[in-house]
């Protein structure tokens, strides 16, 4: 029988962050990750595999996150978990045991049970697995027509890698509108403009009604009727949590099938953690269930999870999701962080805008400018940012994350006008039309005009 003190089941970003926290809080425990592959994929870049990139040998997550701390590295799959022994099983027969239990057994592709023809050849899934991977990117050389059903962000960013290939490319959603979770309509019609003007035929507001073929995947079936000859069909229709081992353990699973954790990251057992995609989250402003899954919040609760592991620091909780999302388009970075304005509104907020539009330079006339726009949402009654959007350059990513961060602190539209911020003209916009600060002037202007009357 192996020992350790904290065995992390799981190692992607994750588990390697929570190995890697544990060591450095608690140097003298033995930390061991156990993993079913031999290595893990950077998950967010996942689609730049099929075109920027053009090998998942280019995107591994480096083990040295935990091993460079003195943690282990075991690659094995754990089938079984004996909460009363504090014992794991393995695949290949070992037992280990543990002191403190970490899960963080990520996500699996979504595949609706509904859809008729998702067990043709030549239709996949976006695991974050490098063999699966790997092989996806050799069947795509021998093709013409992919289509890609889910215009979130794997999605609209898998259909840009493809196009690039080149491949005729066909990006099917739902909703009204591409990355209509993440952005309000003025966001997403221009982020459908660019993939556009790129040759990506968009069909949205309609809906799959089956894959048909005769072996492999020939053609897909819209629920209006049309029918559209593909050679692939790429299904990104989301992820749902594994938690099939937590569940046979006997931890509890909430309503939307993930790991049930307090705001430290406890499960039901005081000795086991979650954290991840696995593990329950709850939105930063609405307080209720969320499914969102993001690398950056994984991390930010494997943190949470390994300085608490041993003693409980209460400033060191994990307070809800706050979605913060950016791509790219040839080159226009698109992010937002928070609530979108729809999202407020149906959860019942109270709610002004504010938006503005200037270039990432000053002066504009500098050969890399770029225009950037920011639009806030925020809570009419208190003026605090609940949500926003970002649209600029290269910039624009971390731009996302500072608005991030001005939700995570309850920032007002009255906080950022008194904000001090370093500008240089080759670097930001100009202290006199930063766009951040210049939407919250905007919010602050409709803060202060009179409501519209409520019908009675």
């Amino acid at each position: 029988m192996q020992q350790t003190d904290v065995c992390i089941v799981g190692g992607s970003a994750a588990g390697l962050v929570a190995a890697q926290i544990t060591k450095g809080k608690f140097p003298e425990k033995d930390v061991l990750v156990v993993r079913d592959t031999k290595s893990a994929l950077i998950p967010c870049a996942i689609p730049y595999v099929f075109g920027d990139l053009g090998s998942t040998e280019k995107n591994i997550l480096p083990d040295k996150l935990a091993t460079g701390n003195g943690a282990r590295v075991l690659i094995d799959r754990v089938t079984a978990i004996d909460r009363a022994a504090k014992t794991v099983a393995t695949r290949d027969g070992e037992t280990i045991s543990y002191e403190k239990l970490i899960f963080a057994t990520g996500s699996q592709p979504t595949v609706p049970g509904w859809l008729k023809g998702a067990d043709l050849g030549n239709v996949f899934t976006v695991p974050k697995n490098k063999d699966y991977i790997d092989q996806m990117v050799k069947s795509f050389d021998t093709g013409k027509t992919v289509a890609v059903i889910g215009a979130g962000f794997i999605g609209v960013e898998l259909a840009d890698q493809l196009r690039a290939m080149p491949m005729e490319v066909h990006l099917i959603e739902l909703l009204p509108h591409i990355l209509g979770m993440a952005f309000d309509e003025e966001i997403a019609l221009e982020a459908e403009s660019m993939l556009s003007a790129k040759g990506i035929n968009l069909q949205t507001g309609v809906g799959v009604a089956a894959l048909t073929g005769e072996g492999t995947v020939q053609s897909v079936e819209l629920s209006d009727g049309r029918s559209i000859p593909v050679d692939y069909v790429v299904l990104a229709m989301g992820y749902r949590p594994e938690t099939g081992l937590a569940a046979e353990a006997g931890l509890p699973i909430n309503e939307r099938g993930f790991i049930q954790v307090d705001e430290y990251m406890r499960t039901g057992d005081p000795d086991i953690f979650a954290v991840g995609d696995c593990a329950e989250k709850r939105d930063f402003i609405t307080r209720r269930p969320s499914g969102v899954m993001l690398a950056s919040t994984a991390c930010a609760e494997a943190r949470v999870a390994a300085m608490n592991l041993f003693n409980l620091c209460s400033v060191k909780a994990f307070n809800g999701t706050i979605a913060v999302y950016s791509t790219a388009i040839d080159g226009t970075g698109f992010g937002t962080a928070g609530v979108t304005a729809a999202a407020a509104e149906k959860e019942g907020f109270q709610i002004v805008t504010g938006s503005f539009t200037g270039v990432d330079r000053h002066p504009g006339s500098l050969a890399d400018s770029h225009k950037q726009t920011v639009r806030l949402v925020v809570a009419r009654n208190c003026g605090t940012v609940i949500g926003g959007g970002v649209v600029g350059g290269t910039s624009a990513g971390e731009l996302t994350n500072v608005l991030g961060l001005v939700i995570q602190n309850r920032m007002s539209v009255g906080d950022l006008l008194t904000s001090q911020i370093g500008t240089q003209p080759c670097l930001t916009a100009s202290p006199a039309a930063y766009p951040l600060i210049k939407a919250a002037e905007a919010a602050w202007d409709a803060m202060n005009r009179a409501p519209a009357p409520v019908a009675v």
